[in-house]
């Protein structure tokens, strides 16, 4: 019988993108940051996880697929797109493996995106029937993933806390949301950029969520303070367990100055044949108004600081990806075995990331996580676990009152409210008003076109609440399309609103419902 390990690590990745989906437009370049996803991040974990599997190594995941993931992973119209664009790729990788023929050097980091981006095809299509949360849902059964959920948009909950109905609505959406996604109903959630204020845990509770995750001051701020600081889990006063984030892992993987993503030996993600080559070459696969873009196809190593960059080899980072998991697991026994001497327990070390993080900006990421299982396996001295199996060995904790905090620059909520975008938030506010108001009024309606109107207004409310628009305002990206959908989405709802006592627009519902189609089967009485 094997005797208990030395401790504890659960791994936990953030996969979240905003609802884009504008079947009005052939090609929409925002549509793009979900496929990037799909082929740089989420199959590539699917398929190293299947590895894993089919070598009998041990993993456990704790994953949030965020509700508007979920939406857009099983919307026809962006499977159609998807796989058009994964299409294209693979032209593209076709003609530069013939350009670069005499090539070689080029020609074998050509070529390896060609294997690479027809075996992503074949598993998608085949192992996944076109869907990636059939991947999930496959790996969620065995027991090899715990898939949590998030806000239904990514809504700040802290900033919408003025209206408590409007957090509820939130949360009610993503539970429900989950269940028809994947069967289930979620233990636990990702708290929108982890952001906690006193009195969310009783509306978790009230939503059946049993445990979330804190950035660590959240916890070591908390009153009283934890006892075993971030290495076990807390109660909050409404029974839900919180999380806490372990620094010193995070810094291995996140820092730009030492963390391994750094590595020279690994692919630099800006430098791109869609801005490299000539632009009458690759005109076919960038933006049809001539804007270059990433197309996925990087030929050089990160190198160093300059702008000289080397040729990538694919074989050199995937040895150093091999290293670097080896490295972590060492770093992770040794923290335990010093934790082990201030914990009455096997210590707990809790590593959440953005998901994306593995694949879309560190390349090699996905094959880090699959040798760092292995190499947990091998060793045979960490317990790979989730939170709820943490919980089920362990179900007494302390309790404590976290502390207000959030995962963003400097710990608070500054990056979601400041001077670029603290204009958002009266309109969110009014119009959260405005939907619980409405929805009192027609609770339990037998007129099928209010009930229509008032859910597409449920829709157009969580879809402005979305925190994504805040943070790229504040960021300085996609500045113009982020505030152009905060502002179209409050606009949808106010001109609904304007119907509810007056002629319905129907065809302008329809256009709404065809256009922003997300949570159907939700209606607005969860505003009640």
């Amino acid at each position: 019988m094997r005797q208990k390990p030395k401790g504890y690590f659960s791994l936990v990745l953030h996969s979240h993108l905003p609802f884009v989906k504008h079947p009005e437009h052939e090609y929409f370049l925002e549509e793009h940051w979900l496929f990037e996803a799909i082929i740089e991040s989420y199959l590539p974990l699917l398929m190293n996880l299947s590895k894993l599997e089919a070598e009998g190594v041990k993993a456990r995941i704790t994953i949030s697929l965020t509700p508007t993931l979920c939406e857009m992973l099983a919307d026809h119209h962006l499977q159609e797109k998807f796989a058009a664009h994964l299409n294209k790729l693979i032209e593209l990788s076709e003609r530069e493996c013939a350009r670069l023929a005499n090539d070689g050097v080029y020609f074998n980091v050509a070529n390896f995106y060609r294997e690479r981006l027809y075996a992503l095809k074949n598993f998608y299509e085949n192992n996944l029937q076109g869907n990636a949360l059939n991947g999930y849902k496959n790996f969620m059964q065995k027991g090899v993933l715990e898939i949590i959920t998030c806000g239904a948009t990514h809504g700040f909950l802290p900033l919408l806390s003025v209206n408590e109905q409007a957090v509820r609505a939130q949360l009610r959406v993503a539970v429900m949301t989950h269940e028809k996604h994947l069967g289930v109903k979620p233990r636990g959630i990702w708290l929108p950029e982890c952001a906690y204020y006193k009195g969310l845990d009783k509306l978790l509770a009230e939503c059946g969520i049993e445990f979330f995750f804190l950035e660590s001051h959240g916890l070591i701020y908390g009153q009283p303070t934890p006892r075993f600081g971030l290495y076990a889990p807390v109660f909050t006063p409404s029974g839900v367990a919180a999380f806490g984030r372990d620094p010193e892992s995070g810094r291995q993987v996140w820092s730009s100055i030492g963390g391994y993503p750094g590595d020279a030996d690994y692919r630099d993600f800006y430098r791109d044949i869609g801005y490299d080559l000539d632009y009458e070459y690759v005109k076919p696969y960038i933006c049809p108004d001539g804007t270059r873009v990433f197309t996925g196809l990087k030929y050089h190593r990160i190198t160093g600081q300059s702008e000289y960059k080397e040729v990538y080899v694919p074989e050199h980072a995937a040895g150093k990806a091999r290293d670097h998991a080896e490295n972590f697991h060492f770093n992770r026994e040794k923290q335990i075995e010093h934790l082990s001497a201030f914990i009455d327990r096997p210590p707990l070390i809790v590593s959440p990331y953005d998901a994306e993080l593995f694949g879309h900006w560190w390349f090699e990421g996905p094959d880090f996580i699959y040798h760092l299982f292995r190499a947990i396996a091998k060793y045979d001295v960490i317990d790979p676990i989730t939170p709820a199996e943490y919980l089920e060995i362990y179900p007494t904790n302390q309790m404590i009152h976290p502390t207000p905090s959030s995962w963003g620059k400097d710990g608070y909520y500054d990056v979601w409210i400041n001077p670029q975008n603290d204009w958002i938030y009266r309109h969110l506010h009014k119009i959260a008003e405005v939907m619980q108001s409405l929805a009192a009024r027609f609770s339990g309606t037998k007129d099928e076109l209010i009930e229509r109107l008032l859910n597409q207004m449920n829709r157009e409310v969580l879809l402005a609440q979305a925190s994504d628009w805040a943070f790229l305002i504040t960021t300085g990206t996609a500045v113009e399309y982020a505030t152009k959908r905060t502002k179209t989405h409050i606009s949808n709802f106010l001109r609904l609103a304007e119907m509810i006592d007056r002629e319905i627009d129907e065809a302008y519902l329809a256009e709404l419902e065809h256009k922003n189609s997300i949570f159907y089967g939700v209606t607005f009485e969860v505003w009640n």
